[in-house]
């Protein structure tokens, strides 16, 4: 699968190489020119760079090179891999793992906060599974938490940079999967992943504290790596096992690769985007974006938050004050009344979500600028109607 990348290696940068590849965007890793200081540019120039991200990433994600890409990767690994994690930019699966745009079906909140008895998430949950069970087909859920070996306080703020309070929670995640599709683990297979973000590397966790750390494979034969695979993860269906390789060794060439590339790491909160619904996969620039999924009966509490954050990052100087964007996405899959629909459900959060901004944060508030919109799906194109 990975013959074209690996022609690609003695050129270039390895995010350049990957994003050659994959088709996925160059900006993930701040590699477009005048990205490491957008933030503090006005606040028209951003939302224009921000919109060209998402054109961008509709292009190369219907590029006739990257369609058939996934067509054949999908061929040759039936699995359906759905990834839990955190709105954090730098939680980027495809982009660690080396997997083409479109494989990794992502499902992001605030904190990767998440609970499988939320109505609206275990229904699409449910309805995800019915229809990849239909087929004939396995899913992977991936169940993410994110750390920082070089320093805590790159962890995740939605639990305080607490790695061990990240863990329990992405463990309790996995228990709500196994109530709800069975323990024996043949059909949907609840994988917790580590993400160690200062190095990308992931650390996959079975029982009683079992683990296996990526980062620490990197030199090992592929066979031995996949032996070690087999042997912590014997309860896994060999078709998970098998779709499950191509992402643990893409992630162990790109830990190689961002060890040659002494990238620079995102530590400073400047957020100057609230992201409120789904279809915001072209976000993956850290620290630019708070991203609130519409999963939660409760969406009030993270948005106080996300306004809270964003106001500080104001009054801290860490962007300007001359504004901030609140911008609220539906998908959708079809024109008609599933088209309609998408229009009314983002119409629906972002009047909730201003209307809640307006109440905590009135000053914030006066310097909000909507915009409203909805994800073509099939082309991942943002349109934005209001």
């Amino acid at each position: 699968m990975f013959e074209d990348y690996q022609k690609l290696e003695q050129t270039g940068e390895p995010e350049q190489r990957f994003a050659k590849f994959a088709g996925f965007p160059l900006y993930c890793r701040e590699t477009l020119s005048g990205t490491r200081t957008m933030h503090t540019r006005p606040i028209q120039d951003r939302i224009d760079w921000l919109l060209d991200l998402s054109r961008i990433h509709s292009k190369r994600f219907c590029d006739p090179e990257n369609h058939l890409a996934r067509q054949r990767y999908q061929a040759e690994h039936s699995t359906e891999i759905v990834a839990l994690k955190c709105m954090d930019g730098r939680i980027h699966l495809p982009y660690a793992t080396q997997t083409p745009m479109g494989i990794i079906r992502p499902f992001r909140n605030l904190g990767g906060i998440f609970d499988l008895g939320w109505p609206y998430l275990g229904d699409l949950l449910a309805d995800l599974v019915g229809e990849t069970v239909s087929q004939g087909r396995r899913v992977l859920v991936i169940i993410t938490y994110h750390f920082s070996k070089g320093d805590s306080a790159r962890g995740c703020a939605g639990f305080d940079c607490d790695q061990a309070a990240a863990l329990a929670h992405a463990q309790q995640i996995k228990q709500q999967v196994e109530t709800i599709f069975g323990a024996g683990h043949q059909t949907v297979y609840p994988l917790v992943c580590g993400f160690e973000t200062d190095e990308d590397a992931l650390t996959l966790h079975h029982e009683n504290g079992v683990y296996l750390d990526l980062s620490t494979l990197v030199n090992q034969a592929r066979e031995q790596v996949k032996s070690d695979i087999e042997s912590v993860f014997s309860d896994m269906p060999d078709q998970i096992r098998h779709d499950l390789m191509p992402l643990v060794e893409g992630n162990l060439r790109h830990i190689v690769e961002i060890r040659k590339s002494r990238r620079e790491l995102a530590v400073e909160h400047r957020e100057w985007i609230l992201c409120v619904g789904r279809g915001f996969d072209f976000l993956h620039v850290p620290n630019i974006a708070l991203i609130i999924g519409p999963y939660s009966p409760d969406l009030s509490h993270p948005i106080q938050k996300a306004a809270a954050i964003i106001q500080s990052n104001m009054d801290k100087g860490r962007v300007p004050d001359d504004g901030f964007l609140l911008l609220c996405s539906a998908p959708y899959q079809e024109p008609g009344p599933d088209r309609a629909r998408a229009e009314m459900k983002a119409r629906f959060m972002a009047a909730f979500t201003a209307r809640v901004i307006d109440e905590c944060q009135p000053l914030l508030a006066k310097k909000m600028i909507r915009q409203t919109a909805i994800l073509n799906w099939p082309t991942r194109r943002l349109e934005i109607f209001d």
